[in-house]
């Protein structure tokens, strides 16, 4: 098993958000296949790092700072819609100035990356892992 190490700064900012039921039911799927440990997925056309936990989803530039969070979703809240197919509210929280800039194309693109993993992509293949984050403290 591989273990990965990714970082956070302190929080910038953190709004609410409605993520399309199809594509929570997507992560939730793949996430279980993969094994319910971590999961990594490459989004390719924005060259992202999706990591996939059971508690929150984060996103690393794998152009830039691979280990260095830009953006999370967390606080999913599934159970207050009423079917499954209702969107699942959650909370997006920002660590870098570009992580709102990121935010425009990132439900639509990790979408697609995922959906290529569940269709069996051979050149995503689904990985057992660990991953440990780290708080950092921002410079003064």
């Amino acid at each position: 098993m591989t273990e990965e190490s990714f970082y956070r700064l302190t929080e910038i900012s953190r709004n609410p958000r409605r993520l399309p039921g199809e594509s929570y039911n997507l992560i939730r799927r793949v996430f279980r296949r993969a094994g319910g440990i971590v999961l990594f997925v490459p989004i390719r056309t924005m060259q992202y790092l999706g990591v996939v936990s059971e508690e929150e989803i984060f996103f690393v530039d794998g152009a830039g700072n691979r280990s260095l969070i830009e953006v999370a979703w967390q606080n999913f809240r599934p159970q207050a819609r009423s079917s499954v197919t209702d969107p699942v509210d959650y909370e997006v929280v920002y660590y870098a100035s570009s992580g709102t800039r990121t935010m425009q194309w990132l439900q639509g693109e990790f979408h697609r990356a995922l959906s290529d993993v569940e269709r069996g992509n051979p050149a995503i293949p689904l990985s057992a892992a660990s991953a440990r984050v780290v708080t950092l403290p921002r410079k003064s």
